[in-house]
């Protein structure tokens, strides 16, 4: 079992920044691929990005790549989100998500086992 907790969600103008983290507690977090999703109020959730256990393979989705930066730090069991240039249609329920190490990182939900609870990001115009 792997447990979960996104936080840095908040109310930020247009052209801003956040920083998004998801910490990890329960089974050996660098045995996990941690992913990122989005969901917006009436639409399917979304993949984001994601990063594999020694950081030498990340996935990110064709419309945020140039604004998006993911990264973890497994000493302190946590990934991060930077998100740069913020647009009101980045406005969402953001979730963490955690699958055990396979070759090549996924990016649909249906591929990950474990989920947080979410943070909520609004980006004002």
């Amino acid at each position: 079992q792997v447990q979960l907790v996104e936080s840095g969600g908040g109310l930020v103008q247009a052209g801003g920044s956040l920083r998004l983290s998801c910490a990890a507690s329960g089974r050996t977090f660098s045995n996990y691929i941690i992913g990122w999703f989005r969901q917006a109020p009436g639409k399917e959730r979304d993949f984001v990005a994601a990063i594999n256990w020694s950081r030498s393979a990340t996935k990110v989705a064709d419309s945020v790549k140039d604004r998006l930066i993911i990264s973890r730090d497994n000493a302190k069991n946590t990934v991060y989100l930077q998100m740069n240039s913020l647009k009101p249609e980045d406005t969402a329920v953001y979730y963490c998500a955690a699958t055990p190490q396979r070759l090549i990182v996924p990016a649909t939900p249906n591929d990950y086992t474990y989920w947080g609870q979410g943070t909520q990001v609004t980006v004002s115009s």
